[in-house]
Parts: C-alpha cells; structure tokens; sequence
C-alpha cells in the first residue's frame, strides 16, 4: 500500500474521531447543557465540588475546553469566582484524561449496538430529547469506530523506510516534537482526540517511549491554548479562568518538559503497553497540576488578572457603549447587498446578547443580589441600543432601489430586530421583577416546580437558539421543526400548570408562596417563545409551508 492511501486511511479516521467528539458534545449540550450548566454553578462553592463538577462536566461534553469557555462565562458574569472558576477548570482537565483513558479499553462489541440503538432513536421519534440520546449514543459509536480504524490504518507504517528517520529526529529534538504536538492539538481542538492519536501510534510501535511522554507535554500546552485564543476578544472578566488555565497547565507542561529532559526518568511503572504508558503519563501530567493547582490557585488567579488587566489600554474599565464595535459600516449603504450582510451581522450580535440574557435570567431566579439584577437590567440597554441602529440603517437602504429579494430580507430583519428587542423587554421588565419579588421575599420554589421551571425555560432556550439559526440559514426543516416545538411546549405548559395546581390543591407551602411567580414566568417564557418562534414565518412562507392561519400538515408540504 503506498504512503500516500496510508495517510489518508489515517487522516479519514482522524476525521472521524473528530467528528464523533463533536457529535456527542452537540448532543450533550442540546439535550442535557441547560441542567449541567445549573449543577455546575450550584457546586461550585465548595473547592472540592468544584473540581468534582468540573470533572464531571468534561466527561460528559467529553471536552475540557468546552467546560472552561463555561466556567470563564460564569466567571465574567458575576455567578462564580475566578477562583473556583480555575479549581473547576482543574477538574475538567482530569475529566479530560479518564475520557481517553477509557476509549483505548477494546469497546468494538459496542459498536454495533451503539449505531443501532441511536439511529433508532433519533429516527424514530419526533421528540428533541430522544434525538439528542441518539446523536449522543450514534456519536459513543464512532468514537469507537474511528479508533479501530486509526488503528488500521496506521498499521503499515511501521514497514516505512522513512518513518523511523524522522521519528528519531525528534527523539533528540524534543523542543520542536513538543511544539508540533501543541501546534496537532491546537488545529484538532481537542486534546482526547490528540492523545488517542498518539497512543495508537505508541500501541503500534511507531512512537517510542521517550518520544511519547514528549508529545503528551505537547498535547498539555496545546490544550491550554485553545480556550485563550477563543475567548481573546471577550471581556476581561470572562478571559481571567482560560489565562489562569494557561499559566498553571501550559506552563506546568513548559517545565515538566525541562524536568524529563534534564533526568530522563524512567515511567515503565505506567503500564506494559506503550499506548497505555502514553495515556498514563497524561493522566499523571494532569493530576500532579490538580495537586499544585488547589494551594496556587489564589496566586494564578491573581497573576492571570494581572495579565488580563495588563493587555486592555488604559485601566481595563469597558468601552463606552457608542466605542464598541458595530458591523453597520456606513461606507456600504450604497451597496444594498453589502449593507444587508452588515445589518445581518449586527442583528446576530443582538441575538447573542439576547441569548446571554435569557440564558443568564434563570441563574438570578436561584441566586440573585442587587448588583447582578442591576447589571442584567444593563444590558437591554445594549439590546435596546443596537435595535435603533439597525432600525436606522436598514431605513437608510431602503432608499436605494432594492431588488425583491433583498427587500423581503431587509423586512425579515426589521421583524427580527422588534422581536428580539421585545423578548429582551419581557425578560428585563418582566421577569427581572419576578426575580426581585422573590429576593425581597425570601421565597423558595417547590422541588418539583422549580424543576418543571428549569424544563421549560431550557425549552424555550432551545427553541430561541433553534431561531437564530434560522434566521442566518434559511433552513426549511429547522424553520419547521421550530414551529412544530411550539405545539409542543404549549402541551408541556398545559402539563406543567396542572401539575403546579395539584400542589395548590395539596396545599405544598412552597408552591402557594410562589404560585404568582410560577405562572407569570411560565407565561413569559411562553410568550418569548411565540415571538422568536415567529422568526422561522418568512422562511416557511417563502416556501410555501405556511397557510393563513398555521403550518401546513407535514403530509401537505412533502
């Protein structure tokens, strides 16, 4: 077999190894995100919990960045300190490695069962949670698969003439093997996808022992890198846990690199197998940082802000509103079709802030005080802010002849952006002043209420998610299934109400305290749910999909 299909076979189960990561995070996120972000939180008070949370979390988004892009939002919204923030970072970095220790255990048998039993689920039933259970488990079975594959297809290069040569170039050059897997790990995103890349390599007797524990170090400072280069552009407060993440994990793996250099030690006591030395060494490298880790924290922390605050101009305070970036470039009003993609751009920038305020509204629900209510209110200012400009600009390309197309589009935007300021007013005026009363009061959901409210608001988030997509793809089946989820939710309302009654009629002390505060935000979120579910309307009805009154049967539209 020549070099070239080799590295192709390998490059394809790379590919889709990738992909399955990716598959089981998406999956996890959309069916369970919502309840783990809220455990997360809760937890994270105790420094133990925190990194238990955190470990937790990683295995089930099967992703340590994932979990600190989380925890670093958390962190820049007030919920959680940045100390706890880096502990539960720590976790999730343990999390990380006994994910890739458990995929290199023989789970082949799984295979089968997994592509059946998810293709099953997600094809089977019209409901979200099932599908997602199906992607997840769809996605266990290709991890699974792409590891058998990689294992194939690396096998014919032990016979290479030229493979050895290069390998043991490295070997005495352990600087640049280093960078190289930092540089892998970095480009794949995911360091579980890159150690069990090299562990197959090691199981196969391409990467030598030496080499390997170089390569594990490497993975290390690529991994810390990932969540800093994502959230560069973020405020400071949200950047403090991916820098603090970087200092103790990358430069903990700088000087264990030195260390191994300096004393060659030997690791044999890891394991027989070299693949399992290599995913060894990577839980030992990650548990010796959790160690050092939870007495430094307070100083990382603080050298991490330090940095942070060091890289903004001036005294790190924000920037006035009218100084923040916007795409409403007026340069481009001339050119209708330009000007349209910058009003889109801005419009997403909406829906990001209204995203952070209905996903943020919850949390206050649980644990609110007057600072953080006052800074959630703040940002509907921004909201409120952004919908006049782009209100003034597309009104502005209107003055220019528009083709049908591009009218119909500037029309969709102006509709989303009323809808999404609005959505931001109910949040804000509304269920803002829930959170306040009960605060004030000193009132207490009924187990089972608060999570029915948890459920549903998850749900709407969902939905509000689904929406925004929407409005950027013109996607015909997410346009329907976003309205199909309204018929849904209107049942699970109906299902959540008479629950909530049974409780009033029980007489649960809980429930009548809060019973005006259930209901109303039941109906808040119902009503936000109508107005982004309305978003997906010009698509369906660009295509036919919806009558004067509802959507079309699914018999109708096919």
């Amino acid at each position: 077999m020549s070099g070239s299909i080799v590295l192709l076979n390998l490059a394809g189960a790379v590919a889709l190894m990738l992909y399955a990561t990716r598959l089981v995070k998406t999956g996890v996120e959309r069916a369970y995100g919502h309840v783990l972000r809220l455990r997360l939180r809760a937890t994270m008070r105790n420094p133990l919990m925190a990194v238990l949370a955190g470990t937790g979390l990683a295995i089930a988004l099967q992703s340590s960045t994932a979990v600190t892009l989380l925890v670093g939002s958390f962190a820049g919204s007030g919920i959680v300190s940045g100390m706890a923030g880096q502990l539960a970072v720590r976790g999730a970095e343990i999390g990380s490695a006994l994910v890739a220790k458990l995929l290199t255990f023989d789970l082949s048998a799984l295979v089968p069962l997994c592509l059946v039993t998810g293709t099953f689920l997600f094809m089977g039933s019209e409901r979200r949670s099932w599908q997602q259970n199906g992607r997840i488990i769809v996605g266990v079975g290709l991890l699974i698969l792409s590891l058998r594959l990689m294992g194939e297809a690396s096998a014919p290069l032990r016979e290479s003439p030229l493979l050895p040569q290069i390998l043991d170039y490295f070997s005495h050059d352990s600087i640049t093997a280093f960078l190289i897997a930092a540089v892998i790990t970095w480009a794949f995103q995911s360091s579980i996808a890159a150690i069990l890349l090299m562990a197959t390599l090691a199981a196969q007797g391409i990467i030598s022992h030496d080499l390997g524990i170089v390569l594990v170090l490497g993975v290390n400072l690529g991994s810390s890198g990932i969540a800093p280069m994502l959230t560069r552009g973020a405020e400071p407060e949200v950047r403090v846990v991916p820098v603090g993440n970087l200092l103790m994990r990358g430069a903990g793996s700088v000087v264990m690199l030195v260390l191994v250099m300096l004393f060659r030690p030997d690791l044999s006591f890891l394991g027989a197998d070299a693949g399992e030395r290599l995913v060894n060494a990577h839980i030992l490298f990650n548990v010796i940082i959790l160690a050092l880790g939870v007495p430094l924290a307070g100083l990382v922390y603080r050298a991490s802000e330090l940095m942070v605050r060091m890289g903004r101009p001036g005294d790190g305070a924000t920037a006035p509103e009218e100084a923040r970036f916007t795409a409403l470039d007026e340069t481009a009003l001339d050119n209708p079709p330009q000007a349209i993609a910058n009003a889109t751009r801005e419009v997403m920038r909406i829906c990001e802030t209204v995203d952070q305020l209905l996903s943020g509204i919850i949390h206050l629900y649980e644990d609110a005080d007057d600072a953080r209510i006052a800074a959630f209110a703040a940002r509907d200012d921004e909201v409120d802010a952004r919908h006049a400009a782009v209100k003034l600009y597309l009104a502005r390309v209107t003055r220019n002849q528009l083709s049908d197309s591009d009218a119909l589009r500037t029309q969709e935007l102006l509709g989303a952006c009323v809808r999404l300021e609005q959505v931001g007013d109910i949040v804000v005026r509304n269920m803002l002043v829930h959170v306040r009363k009960k605060m004030e009061l000193g009132l207490a959901f009924a187990p089972e209420g608060w999570r029915d409210l948890v459920a549903f608001h998850a749900a709407v988030l969902a939905n509000a998610r689904m929406a925004f997509n929407v409005l950027v793809s013109h996607d015909i089946q997410t346009a329907r299934q976003l309205v199909q989820e309204k018929d849904r939710l209107r049942e699970k309302e109906k299902t959540i109400s008479q629950a909530h009654f049974l409780r009033l009629r029980d007489g649960t002390p809980q429930s009548i305290e809060t019973s005006s505060i259930h209901l109303d935000t039941i109906r808040d979120l119902k009503q936000i749910n109508s107005l982004l579910t309305s978003m997906a309307y010009p698509v369906l009805e660009e295509h036919g999909l919806l009558s004067s009154s509802r959507l079309k049967s699914m018999k109708e539209a096919d």
